[in-house]
């Protein structure tokens, strides 16, 4: 878990882990969305479980800094919870305007659902994962699951893949397929500059 006394920006962006941060910061270059310029900086928890910690020692900062985030879907009510108990925003107000935005499922599915099945793995071809992605696809638990599903799960299977692949997935989207909270987050982290 990094210290986020450490890191010097007026707006941090709080995800669960290291692909998330890898994710939006290619994204943010894509849409020449410069955050050190915004003074903003992505931050990995370590996972969402670690939100409550981070936003307590946020509040014991004597400068108050601007926060956001961004979280699997299925870590809705926990994530409720963390930003209710941290007064941001009123309470019931939705997420995304606490700065806090939703991946559906996650955000590999996010990904590879706006990339296609087909497209993901032509990836994995490019990069020397097709036939690691073959193989798992013939485990019995995996043959019946659809493509998509194989695919979020592979993503996982091994240590460092997720991170590896989050900056190359971003990288081959269509602008128009880019998933829509992982652009208003960012669009959020450089609006407050100036």
């Amino acid at each position: 878990m990094r210290d986020m006394v450490l890191v010097e920006a007026s707006t941090l962006v709080l995800v669960e882990g290291e692909s998330d941060r890898l994710a939006l910061e290619a994204l943010a270059a894509r849409l020449d969305a410069d955050l050190p310029a915004a003074d903003a900086a992505v931050v990995p928890m370590g996972g969402v479980t670690n939100l409550r910690h981070h936003l307590t020692a946020l509040a014991r900062e004597a400068e108050p800094r601007r926060v956001l985030g961004l979280f699997d879907a299925g870590e809705v009510a926990y994530v409720r919870r963390a930003v209710d108990d941290a007064r941001l925003g009123r309470p019931g107000d939705p997420l995304e305007a606490t700065g806090f935005f939703a991946c559906e499922p996650d955000l590999e599915g996010e990904l590879i659902r706006a990339l296609g099945a087909a497209r993901v793995e032509e990836l994995l071809a490019e990069h020397g994962e097709l036939a690691r992605f073959r193989t798992f696809q013939h485990q019995p638990f995996q043959r019946e699951r659809p493509v998509e599903a194989q695919l979020r799960r592979f993503m996982g299977t091994h240590a460092g893949r997720k991170a590896r692949f989050a900056p190359i997935l971003v990288a081959a989207l269509e602008p128009r397929r880019i998933p829509a909270a992982m652009a208003a987050l960012i669009a959020e982290a450089v609006a407050g500059a100036g």
